[in-house]
């Protein structure tokens, strides 16, 4: 659109009382509209001949056009000469010129009440965006001398602790440490229902607490934290533009000077070759100027993939670009990992099966070696041990990926891991009978036992996978570094089509290759994950998925589309907007093309005026423009 119209990436304007986002810049708009329109109508009625009728009509035209006319003398002296603003400016001075006064300013007019149309069209879908935008946290409240100071959150340190009062927006991530309350998560994850905290739990910024004062433990700076994070994503998402879009840029560049020359050739040719009126024919060539305009596709396009890109951050689901969105449309594959993602992440030892050593040595064993591992299964052995790690009886730790854990615990080799690291340090082992993840357990050498650990699956999982079959996924895939009766086992009960277990981070890369050479050529696959070692299979998948409530920040990073409240069920409802939003995307461009064509036919052939010119510009705009603001629609 044109130069000084409201842009897709112009700062987000806050609501008023009413909610609409409405700028000065627009009612200063809206009042020239006004009283050009009145000006046009005086000006109509006044029995003006001559120079003072042509004087009397200029009024309102360079009440309402002026603007257009610098930014085309502008553009033109910067080499930017076939755009919006030009074809305006020659079509109605060139109306004015023929002596057709009433039509040269209405089409500004017009023109201009659409640009006020689309300014408010492109507010309205960043509504979502800027209530994201605003939870961006104003302050922190730090403890000093028994005093709480308000300070900018980017001041506050990874291990102070800050007070919310209920309120009050969370200004960082971190671990409550004193007081009870409820959470409000909405403006993250889409979720209406509060979260419920006490001392121990994870709290995020942006959300709000809203019963009680909380004393938290920060985790994160602010630069590290989810807020932080979520407008980054936010404020990039515009740039990556999918492939649509950038077919609709090339396009315009070539269409407007095409219909620009097939304009000069309708005002030449008949009159040069065929005794045509010049009159006439320049009059027509103005009609096709006004038509050409490809207003329709330039602003509707983009603006369907900013709502739904807005849409899906409503239902919590942060895309990453247009680009993202529009593979997510096409995905027939959907690959997961499972802990972390299709199950809580949150172990419990079942079972404890020693050999050599009793069951709370062995226990105690596990959990000294385990105790440097940030890793779901390493946690839940220090937990159920309960007591306190004396790092003195620790020496040197190596955790070894996909494997487990190699450590020196009171002068011994421990190896904690499963049955390929046992394989690797040539160890007799047997296998459990009960299913979960078994962690088997070798002091110098010597097979102790082993430990299992079950994992508890997420309540909508199931649910996800039968809703991506709705939405027309074809398969459904799961890779786990688990055993293959514990990876089957899960996937028979969500009903998974195929499952591979006792994968290494380098396998699942290797499985994802293989099953990207599987799908069709228009298809993409989506991989999820939550996990750090996903990072690679995320950026290897055409759509890489991350857990964002939960997830490790490399998996965010690496992910197009980031989940904030870690439902597996969110996914389908994220490909079930991809697709409305490429449906719109193409009923635009389908009827925007379709129109504009039938009437140039009937504007080169004289069978066209100019308000039938102006319906196939701004009427055809106005009517894509509200097309695509269903896509902001959950």
């Amino acid at each position: 659109m044109p130069q000084g119209g409201t842009g897709l990436l112009d700062p987000p304007v806050k609501p008023g009382r009413g909610g609409t986002f409405v700028t000065k810049k627009q009612k200063r708009m809206l009042a020239r509209i006004l009283v050009s329109g009145a000006l046009l109508v005086i000006a109509a009625l006044l029995p003006a001949e001559g120079w003072i009728r042509r004087l009397v009509f200029l009024v309102p035209y360079v009440v309402i056009g002026w603007d257009v006319l610098w930014r085309a003398v502008r553009n033109i002296a910067h080499g930017q000469v076939f755009d919006e603003n030009f074809l305006m400016t020659i079509a109605t001075l060139g109306a004015m010129a023929t002596g057709e006064y009433p039509e040269g300013v209405a089409v500004m007019l017009f023109y201009q009440v659409g640009e006020l149309f689309q300014g408010y069209a492109v507010g309205r879908s960043r509504r979502s965006i800027a209530k994201l935008m605003d939870i961006r946290p104003d302050y922190a409240n730090r403890e000093a001398d028994g005093q709480l100071i308000q300070v900018d959150p980017e001041e506050v340190a990874i291990g102070e602790v800050i007070v919310i009062k209920p309120g009050e927006r969370i200004p960082l991530d971190g671990v409550v440490r004193g007081g009870r309350s409820t959470v409000d998560t909405a403006a993250l994850t889409g979720e209406s229902l509060p979260r419920e905290v006490e001392p121990g739990d994870d709290v995020i910024s942006g959300c709000i607490n809203q019963s009680g004062a909380l004393r938290v433990q920060v985790t994160r700076a602010f630069g590290e934290s989810t807020v932080a994070k979520i407008l980054n994503l936010m404020e990039n998402s515009s740039a990556k533009k999918a492939r649509a879009e950038n077919f609709i840029t090339r396009f315009a560049k070539v269409y407007t000077p095409v219909v620009v020359i097939g304009a000069a050739l309708l005002a030449v040719i008949p009159p040069l070759f065929f005794s045509g009126e010049w009159a006439e024919w320049i009059h027509r060539a103005l009609i096709f100027l006004v038509i050409s305009c490809p207003c329709a596709l330039v602003i509707s396009v983009p603006l369907s993939f900013f709502g739904g890109i807005g849409g899906a951050s409503k239902a919590g689901v942060l895309i990453k670009g247009g680009n993202y969105l529009e593979a997510l449309a096409r995905v027939e594959t959907v690959v997961f990992d499972k802990t972390g993602t299709l199950t809580k992440g949150v172990f419990n030892v079942t079972v404890i099966h020693p050999d050599t050593v009793s069951e709370a040595q062995l226990l105690e064993i596990a959990a000294l070696a385990e105790c440097d591992s940030d890793h779901p299964v390493s946690r839940s052995l220090r937990e159920t041990y309960g007591k306190a790690i004396g790092r003195g009886r620790i020496g040197r730790v190596e955790e070894l990926a996909g494997r487990g854990v190699r450590a020196e615990v009171d002068g011994r080799t421990v190896c904690v891991g499963n049955d390929k690291l046992m394989e690797e340090v040539g160890v007799a082992w047997h296998p459990c009978h009960r299913v979960g993840t078994t962690v088997h357990v070798a002091v110098d050498g010597v097979y102790a036992g082993h430990l299992v650990i079950s994992d508890e699956v997420k309540p909508d999982a199931a649910q996800a996978i039968e809703a991506l079959r709705r939405e027309g996924v074809r398969r459904t895939v799961m890779l786990t570094g688990d055993a293959k009766a514990v990876g089957e086992s899960v996937a028979k009960a969500l009903g998974v089509d195929e499952v591979h277990a006792e994968l290494l981070p380098a396998d699942k890369v290797d499985q994802v290759e293989a099953l990207l050479t599987q799908k069709s050529p228009k298809g993409t696959l989506a991989f999820v994950g939550d996990g750090i070692n996903d990072a690679p299979v995320l950026s290897r998948a055409d759509v890489g998925i991350a857990m964002g409530g939960m997830g490790s920040d490399a998996a965010i990073e690496a992910a197009d589309i980031v989940l904030m409240d870690d439902k597996p069920s969110k996914i389908a409802e994220a490909v079930e907007i991809s697709r409305k939003t490429l449906r719109i995307v193409r009923q635009n461009i389908v009827f925007a093309l379709a129109v504009k064509a039938l009437v140039l036919l009937l504007g080169a052939a004289g069978l066209a005026n100019m308000w039938e010119a102006v319906f196939a510009d701004v009427g055809v705009s106005v009517l894509a423009i509200l097309n695509a603001m269903r896509a902001m629609r959950k």
